[in-house]
């Protein structure tokens, strides 16, 4: 959409209709919200000053970039945002060519405008990268290492700073708090203040000197920071005032230096229940517009409101239980447990890498941490487990939500890679319920359990209802929920327990079904004496084929030379999982209770039904 021609006025009405056309379709498809609302008129004139099919635009997380879609090209197809076969929530290179970066994770864009500035450079070409943060992004460390060294190598780029004064959730840590009162201008009232007491102590003879001192003050802009390190700062600017807009990144355009535009906006701008400090409202559900209501409900309880029950007892029962979550507490539900017990569970903002090791020091204290962390997010902890927490064999439990597959946020969310990446580490065991009920038992073993402890359980509610009594849980002890006298065996981890019975039921299966429970260490002895029976192995799990259950069993297998044991896994493939409604992703993988029924039909020469 050619935008560089229009008036003000034109493009306020542009931005009025931008705002209707995402409070439609979020409404409908659910999506992220009010981070969205907010960087509407922040978007336009990002559009109407650079140029995105030659300047990078660099979106930090990439979930504020519908306006950015909707400029490009998407207007169309915007409907289909988040749908199976539809546009992406995120900047999609594949999808188009204004796209600079895929991106879903926290705190990249200043790097990937550093990598950017760095190559136009060598490349020697015209080009301006533009970075859009915020969001509570600025929290996190990633950041501070790309503007350590923007400032040293003086790149020509702008970095807009959105400044909501909100993350996810309530912004978090000394940091966040001396940015926003630097940029809310706090500072120098608070040193006025510090000279009016000095000048009611001093004589009349020091008031020159005071006065002076006052002078100097006032010098102290909300830029200090930035500019201390090296970056120019334009601001603060009216986020919602399309002229003040498009003339500061002019200027900012045109200094042929790195400068940090700090830009004020209101989260959720233009849909009044979602304005301001709203949680809720970041990302949401097809919701009625009207009411403001949900128009999807469950009546099931969903893991991660167990989990925050289960974590909830234990913490009574327990005072050495503590907690923390990286700026999730409401999506890992460790909401509930900040509140109850604030001196115990914290909230330490987007540093999941922080969390994890500063949790292994409070476990070498004595006391139990959970770490209550999405599967995708765990990933960027990774040397923190190994390096702080497994080497020392420290009893910290990993708490991972979102496990497999999470629909709709698609590649970069999926949590489908921590048993493969988790498998590999010593000391470390890995352990998932198939239902509410384990859960429950898992979370008991846990507290006593003193060594690392990873547990993964799946965003929504369980496959499996109340079907099986809940066993005590045992130490790399697998649960046979059917005994059966076929050659064939269903094996299954997790929630994807839940898929094998209901694949079994389909089948009228009669052969014997085994909950992993561990999938490291793995019950031998029960599939040693498995293996004595059967011939064929179905592998039931939400995570990735390589380095997964699948391929775990398999080395268990070639370890005990028992070759006539043939797997099937029924995990993802290696490739990288697109967005779109959880079933319809399962289906055309070929791993629906559907599709996996119809295969193993076709595969009958194996079993005995």
């Amino acid at each position: 959409m050619d935008i560089k021609s229009k008036s003000i006025d034109e493009l306020s009405n542009l931005c009025k209709d931008i705002r209707s056309k995402i409070l439609k379709t979020v409404s409908l498809n659910g999506g992220h919200l009010s981070s969205n609302m907010g960087v509407v008129e922040l978007s336009v004139a990002m559009h109407y000053v650079f140029d995105p099919k030659n300047d990078p635009f660099i979106f930090d997380v990439s979930h504020q970039s519908y306006t950015h879609k909707l400029l490009t090209d998407r207007w169309d197809d915007f409907d289909t945002l988040r749908q199976f076969g539809g546009i992406s929530g995120y900047t999609k290179p594949s999808e188009s060519e204004f796209d600079y970066f895929v991106a879903g994770h926290s705190s990249t864009s200043i790097s990937i405008a550093v990598g950017a500035c760095k190559a136009i450079k060598l490349k020697g070409e015209k080009r301006l990268p533009v970075a859009l943060i915020g969001d509570g992004a600025m929290s996190a460390g990633m950041a501070y290492e790309a503007l350590n060294e923007l400032g040293d190598r003086k790149y020509p780029c702008v970095i807009i700073l959105n400044d909501n004064e909100m993350s996810i959730s309530k912004p978090i840590g000394a940091l966040s708090k001396y940015l926003s009162q630097m940029m809310a201008g706090q500072f120098y009232q608070k040193f006025k203040s510090r000279v009016n007491q000095f000048l009611s102590y001093v004589p009349d003879s020091a008031a020159y000197m005071a006065k002076r001192l006052e002078e100097g003050i006032r010098l102290i802009t909300p830029g200090m920071f930035f500019e201390e390190l090296g970056l120019e700062y334009i601001g603060p600017v009216d986020g919602h005032d399309l002229k003040a807009l498009i003339s500061t990144l002019n200027t900012a355009k045109t200094m042929n230096k790195p400068v940090i535009v700090h830009v004020q906006t209101i989260k959720g701008k233009g849909y009044e229940p979602a304005e301001g400090k709203f949680e809720k409202w970041h990302g949401v559900s097809p919701f009625d517009p009207q009411s403001g209501e949900c128009t999807k409900k469950s009546s099931t309880k969903n893991a991660t409101s167990i989990f925050s029950d289960l974590l909830l007892s234990l913490a009574k029962k327990h005072e050495n239980v503590v907690g923390i979550t990286a700026a999730m507490p409401s999506g890992t539900g460790l909401d509930k447990l900040i509140e109850a017990y604030p001196e115990r569970f914290w909230d330490v903002a987007i540093a999941e890498q922080h969390g994890v090791t500063s949790m292994a020091a409070m476990a070498k204290e004595g006391f139990k941490p959970y770490i209550a962390i999405y599967s995708t997010f765990m990933q960027r902890a990774y040397d923190q487990v190994i390096h702080d927490v497994a080497i020392m064999n420290l009893p910290v439990v990993i708490c991972m939500d979102r496990a497999g597959i999470v629909g709709e946020d698609g590649e970069t969310h999926q949590g489908v890679f921590d048993i493969s990446f988790l498998n590999a580490i010593p000391n470390l065991t890995l352990i998932a319920p198939r239902d509410a009920a384990t859960f429950s038992k898992i979370m008991d073993f846990s507290y006593s359990f003193n060594a690392p402890l990873a547990i993964r359980y799946p965003r929504g509610s369980f496959m499996l209802g109340n079907e099986f009594e809940a066993k005590e849980i045992k130490f790399a002890k697998a649960q046979i929920l059917q005994q059966g006298d076929s050659d064939v065996a269903f094996i299954g981890y997790g929630n994807a327990v839940g898929k094998a019975l209901k694949v079994a039921k389909n089948l009228d299966f009669k052969g014997t079904i085994i909950d992993l429970v561990f999938a490291k260490p793995l019950d031998e002895e029960i599939l040693l004496d498995l293996a004595k029976t059967t011939k064929r192995w179905y592998i039931f799990s939400d995570s990735a084929k390589k380095g997964g259950i699948g391929e775990i069993l398999a080395g268990f297998l070639q370890e005990k030379l028992l070759p006539n044991i043939s797997i099937k896994s029924f995990e993802y493939e290696d490739k990288f999982i697109k967005h779109g409604n959880h079933a319809l992703i399962e289906d055309s993988l070929g791993i629906s209770v559907e599709k996996i029924s119809e295969f193993i039909l076709k595969d009958k020469k194996y079993y005995l039904l």
